[in-house]
């Protein structure tokens, strides 16, 4: 059966760093990852793309930026296959990183131009999976649930706990899935303001005491209310949460305690019973852990090695690359919300795109 060797690469949007992942995939579903890599964002990388959101959509500076990335990207893509002597890449999937995501506009944006990443490794490049599906009248997201149903369908649940947690299930027959809260996103914030980059294990979290009036209030947010699909993006945070955060005279501990109850609580009213795969980097934060097992006794943790943990994400986007590249559907309207299925994402073979 004939092998494809793909790597795939993902930025989250809590900004620690550019996944890579080299696997092969056999036949239909089977897959063997071989090589992965997380390098960290340089100090000068990780202010433009902290800052890169205050730009406007069509700004030269941003359009220079999705060029500049799409350099960058290709380095490591480049450095990535030849410290680990890869032999045999069929194209590339990339991810990109979002800068902004609001479908409700018909509008989402990941920079990390495919077109430079081709041009510099001249391998097939696949990228910018959202924007047809928002032009289709989904939300462009989540993308990954397509590759829970083919990859991982002995699960009842897939969580990831990233920048966002998202959860995918199969209901009826149907595969639906949706953002559900923020995570990393505003945790490492406010560990930034100690002068760390997280909360480890959440050890700073667990000293601090609940403020049952602020975690009602975030309990309280329109987007809990509203029905799915739906997805979030950093405007979520700027216009919704931190405002209500910044309200409250709380020290960083009592702030990050009261977060993560209330991540536990919104996890837990969407997963209740059964099996869960919980993979993403917000595995490694235990009291949160903790907190969404108080909450839901009945719900069976699984957490698979490290490999997966932290490297899930980018192997289900070289996954949806290589649906693509079949012409196979690789979004699902039951989840984001589309008029149809289908095979999302840009072919760069050339020095123009199909």
């Amino acid at each position: 059966m004939e092998e494809v060797g793909v790597i795939g690469l993902m930025s989250g949007t809590s900004l620690d760093g550019v996944d890579l992942v080299y696997v092969k995939f056999t036949g239909a579903t089977t897959f063997e990852i071989n090589n992965t890599a997380t390098i960290p964002y340089p100090a000068v990388w990780l202010e433009q793309l902290k800052n890169c959101v205050e730009l406007p959509r069509d700004s030269e500076k941003l359009l220079q930026l999705d060029k500049d990335l799409g350099m960058y990207y290709s380095k490591l893509i480049l450095d990535f296959i030849e410290s680990n002597a890869i032999q045999q890449v069929d194209f590339i999937a990339s991810h990109g990183h979002t800068v902004h995501h609001q479908p409700e506009i018909g509008y989402t944006l990941q920079i990390g131009c495919g077109k430079e990443i081709f041009k510099k490794t001249q391998i097939k490049t696949i990228y910018d999976f959202r924007s047809q599906d928002v032009f289709l009248g989904g939300q462009g997201a989540p993308l990954v649930p397509v590759g829970d149903q083919l990859l991982f369908s002995e699960y009842d649940y897939c969580l990831n706990i990233g920048g966002f947690s998202n959860v995918s299930y199969q209901e009826n027959g149907v595969r639906k899935a949706f953002d559900i809260c923020p995570v990393n996103t505003v945790l490492n914030f406010y560990a930034n303001q100690l002068g760390l980059d997280y909360d480890d294990k959440g050890t700073i979290a667990r000293t601090g005491v609940i403020s049952e009036q602020l975690l009602l209030e975030l309990n309280g947010l329109t987007f809990y209310q509203s029905s799915e699909p739906k997805s979030l993006g950093v405007e979520f945070l700027k216009e919704q949460m931190f405002p209500v955060l910044s309200k409250y005279q709380l020290s960083v501990k009592d702030v990050l305690r009261t977060l993560v109850e209330h991540m536990a609580i919104q996890i837990t009213k969407k997963i209740r019973k059964g099996n869960v795969l919980v993979t993403g980097g917000g595995v490694y934060h235990a009291f949160l852990i903790e907190r969404v097992q108080f909450h839901a006794l009945e719900l069976e943790i699984i957490i698979p090695n490290k490999q997966l943990i932290d490297y899930k994400e980018a192997l289900i986007f070289a996954f949806l690359g290589k649906l693509k590249s079949e012409g196979s559907i690789n979004c699902l309207a039951s989840v984001t919300g589309a008029s149809k299925n289908h095979a999302s994402g840009v072919v760069v073979t050339t020095n123009e795109s199909a």
